[in-house]
């Protein structure tokens, strides 16, 4: 079954509906935008990464990328450096092993909710958005291509 729904801008696009038990070999995935705040008062954003959780696969990834001009176009003063450390923190957590410090001993699910919970930083999770993948690890490229490149 499907639904065709008509943007403001006039393009037609199709959405599928699946019901319980139709997913075929796709899972449900949770997903969350990685946003960059250089000037916390202001508000702005320039989106870094992905966060990417299918409970199904026990997978938890994140991918990175950070456009610098972005960011310096935002805030001159930003410490990118400072931006990429912690961008690489979070893949690190959803990498798991040393790499994720204290979180390593955490199911994927539990690193997942840490990482997306609101914080007031100058990396912070976006709203959390739900899909269905057969696999997540490419699910993760597709996003970042999507909406961060």
């Amino acid at each position: 079954m499907s639904e065709r729904h008509i943007h403001m801008a006039g393009h037609v696009t199709e959405r599928h509906i699946t019901r319980a038990g139709q997913g075929g070999d796709r899972d449900v995935f949770e997903y969350a935008l990685l946003r960059v705040v250089p000037r916390i008062e202001r508000g702005e954003c320039v989106n870094a990464g992905v966060l990417v959780y299918c409970r199904a696969r026990g997978y938890v990834g994140a991918r990175t990328h950070l456009d610098e001009a972005r960011l310096l176009a935002l805030d001159p003063d930003a410490d990118v450096e400072g931006v990429r450390a912690a961008l690489a923190a979070v893949e690190g957590v959803c990498a798991g092993g040393e790499a994720a410090g204290q979180a390593a001993g955490d199911d994927a699910g539990r690193r997942f909710r840490w990482l997306v919970a609101p914080r007031s930083t100058v990396v912070q999770p976006g709203p959390v958005h739900t899909g269905l993948t057969a696999d997540p690890p490419a699910e993760t490229e597709r996003l970042l291509g999507l909406l961060v490149r």
